[in-house]
């Protein structure tokens, strides 16, 4: 299920317009290469890459074998992983602003991207080494591989508007995610090879993982241009004040621009849920559901086919009608998703879940982000990708935490039946809500 998570999503690799003008992406120079087809194939193989990372080690293995492994069944385990994920985006909060402002004026957002991309590899390859009962290591690997996942997200998606028109982002946008999906779907057919070939052999999946994203992530590396020109800093200016500014001018601008902010509000409720869902869906269907290894790896093979549809389409669908409803659709569909998974008893019934869950992401998450840019004002979109990219973070604190709380004490059903509460309220913020058209966007 593939990144999110994040979302994993957004981008802090951004400065003010009137700040620092040079770092925002509608004030590149004009002499700037024009955006080719081959850089977008680029941009859209970094989902291709980092899909693996999210589907194996969130997901589909690294649960489960958590759990079930290292932790060796203690019932606290599924507490721990939950508060280690909400940690891990505590710390992309209170890092991507610093690290976005550096690479904005700077002009070094392709050279961060390699970086976080290479730390999120190796500290998943490091896995492998583990051993049973080293509960705290891996908790710690995993802490540092989601982080570095996560500020790669945001540096990638800041791309978004430099090789975008709103015209087309929606579309661009679920090249990406269907980029992604196969990304992922690639990955589960390595790690059910590595997992039929022999018991205990799930734990290569990291190494295999780990390997995957860089090299993978390479045509990114060599395709994408870097469009912003360094800066110098003014005199007394320093990072970590930019840094700061940044958290006030969200305060001071976000109420100016409401229909934004309203989604922002929604955003944080139903991204809250999905992080819950790619967090600990393997587990449910392992601990609840009985399926083994290889059944899992089969569900979630159906689910990103399932999620190339879902983004592929609703792309399309967006870019032709607006994106209220498909939004609207994507997060009914969550609803049934939870609640269908709360009664469900039988394998078969679980697949189809998952079938359901697969389009409700990739519509949801390919929706979301181009929505961004149709409500962003002109000349600001770099700042307004960082905005999304700090609600975001702060769904993935909310939502894992909550779950692995109520799937400890109160058990899994029960939690997988109260996280369709976040969609619900998610819903019902979106629903009032005015959003562009397409014609709309298209005038503006």
């Amino acid at each position: 299920m593939r990144r999110l998570a994040s979302w994993q999503a957004g981008g802090f690799c951004r400065g003010h317009m009137d700040a620092h003008p040079a770092t925002s992406p509608e004030n590149v120079p004009a002499t700037a290469p024009p955006v080719r087809k081959r850089e977008i194939f680029g941009w859209c193989c970094f989902d291709f890459a980092n899909s693996a990372f999210t589907t194996i080690v969130i997901t589909v293995v690294g649960m489960p074998y958590f759990t079930g492994v290292i932790a060796d069944g203690q019932p606290e385990a599924k507490q721990w992983w939950g508060w280690m994920l909400a940690l891990s985006q505590v710390f992309v909060i209170l890092l991507s602003p610093l690290v976005g402002v550096v690479a904005d004026v700077r002009a070094r957002k392709k050279r961060y991207l390699a970086t976080t991309a290479l730390t999120c590899s190796v500290a998943t390859a490091c896995i492998v080494g583990i051993d049973a009962g080293q509960v705290w290591l891996m908790l710690g690997l995993v802490l540092v591989a989601n982080v570095a996942f996560s500020m790669s997200e945001n540096v990638c998606s800041a791309f978004l508007p430099e090789i975008s028109t709103p015209q087309n982002v929606g579309k661009i946008s679920g090249y990406g995610w269907s980029f992604g999906y196969f990304g992922g779907l690639l990955s589960l057919v390595l790690a059910l090879v590595i997992v039929k070939s022999g018991d205990g052999r799930a734990v290569w999946t990291f190494l295999t993982t780990g390997l995957f994203f860089f090299l993978a992530s390479l045509p990114t590396l060599l395709l994408l241009k870097e469009r912003a020109k360094p800066r110098v800093l003014a005199p007394g200016e320093t990072y970590l004040r930019l840094a700061w500014t940044q958290f006030g001018q969200m305060k001071a601008e976000l109420p100016q621009h409401r229909r934004l902010a309203v989604f922002f509000l929604s955003m944080v409720c139903f991204i809250a849920g999905l992080m819950a869902v790619v967090g600990f869906a393997a587990g449910y269907a392992t601990e609840v559901i009985g399926m083994g290894e290889a059944e899992v790896i089969g569900l979630f093979a159906v689910l990103q086919l399932a999620g190339v549809a879902g983004a592929f389409g609703f792309g399309f669908w967006q870019d032709r009608s607006g994106p209220k409803w498909p939004l609207v659709s994507a997060l009914l569909l969550w609803i049934v998703v939870c609640l269908w998974g709360a009664v469900c008893h039988s394998v078969t019934e679980f697949y189809l879940i998952g079938v359901l869950a697969g389009i409700a992401m990739g519509s949801l998450q390919s929706a979301a982000r181009a929505v961004v840019a149709t409500l962003t004002p002109p000349g600001r979109s770099g700042e307004f990708f960082g905005y999304w990219g700090f609600f975001a973070k702060l769904a993935g604190v909310i939502g894992p935490a909550v779950f692995g709380t109520l799937a400890t004490h109160w058990g899994y059903r029960p939690a997988i039946a109260a996280n369709a509460g976040f969609f619900v309220l998610g819903l019902v913020i979106l629903l009032p809500l005015t959003l562009p058209s397409r014609h709309a966007v298209t005038r503006s």
